[in-house]
């Protein structure tokens, strides 16, 4: 395994005492993006979370392997400086922080030595919400305090270009966003796109997954990836559900 791969191996996880993930296996090469789809309750968030190092949620059993370190003893803000990001299905405001300071203070977490000045910082970040469609006034305002759904996703969308993850995984990113907003946030995601960085895509829908191009995608079913195929699976699951791949495979993990 090289350095820059992401592999999951035999991952079992609980939640006050209700164990959740239940054998969870999964490589992500270098520079590939995955998608996750999966009926509500299969443990979708669940592994997100894990990966994030999430303190409610307690792993039983199994490796998550990131530039060749295990992370599974690692506290949330070692994995965040090892280049590791989770884009949140439903972002919580932080009042009394503005949207400066709080991504001034998570890139020089981040960068350490290799922290921007004040100015390079001003000038990426101006930028990068041009990109976004975001006016400069969110800079001034306390994080996700009153946005708008749209507006918290975009907000993600914008930490993850100014701290340029190797890895991330979005949860859901794409729940609640009118057809405008998810083009935006989907071309804020396709910048980042590229031999550095690796992403997982947790979804119900296939609509982002027609501007976020998966190389692989997976079926998550009670705990487990059950199934494994190309982006044209997602169509299928689209016309047809989950009920087949339950009465076709059961819970058998394919490899």
């Amino acid at each position: 395994m090289s350095d820059a791969d992401i592999k999951i191996v035999n991952l079992h996880a609980r939640c006050e005492e209700k164990a959740i993930l239940k054998g969870v296996n999964l490589t992500i090469n270098q520079g590939e993006v995955h998608a996750l789809m999966g009926p509500n309750g299969s443990g979708k968030s669940t592994l997100s979370n894990v990966i994030m190092g999430h303190p409610s949620y307690e792993v039983t059993e199994g490796e998550i392997w990131i530039k060749g370190q295990n992370i599974v003893e690692m506290e949330p803000d070692e994995r965040a400086r090892l280049g590791i990001f989770l884009a949140f299905q439903y972002p919580v405001a932080i009042p009394g922080v503005t949207v400066a300071k709080f991504l001034k203070s998570s890139t020089d977490a981040t960068l350490g030595e290799k922290k921007k000045s004040a100015t390079e910082f001003l000038k990426e970040l101006r930028e990068n919400m041009k990109f976004l469609e975001m006016n400069e006034a969110f800079l001034n305002r306390f994080l996700n305090d009153g946005f708008s759904g749209g507006e918290k996703k975009r907000m993600e969308i914008l930490q993850m270009l100014m701290l340029k993850p190797c890895f991330a995984v979005m949860d859901e990113t794409d729940s609640g966003l009118d057809i405008d907003a998810l083009q935006v946030v989907s071309k804020g995601v396709n910048k980042l796109t590229g031999p550095e960085f690796s992403l997982l895509v947790i979804t119900h829908y296939e609509r982002i997954l027609k501007h976020i191009k998966p190389d692989h995608l997976h079926v998550l079913i009670d705990g487990k990836i059950v199934m494994t195929g190309g982006p044209e699976l997602v169509k299928e699951l689209e016309e047809k559900g989950y009920d087949w791949i339950r009465q076709e495979f059961g819970q058998e993990v394919l490899v």
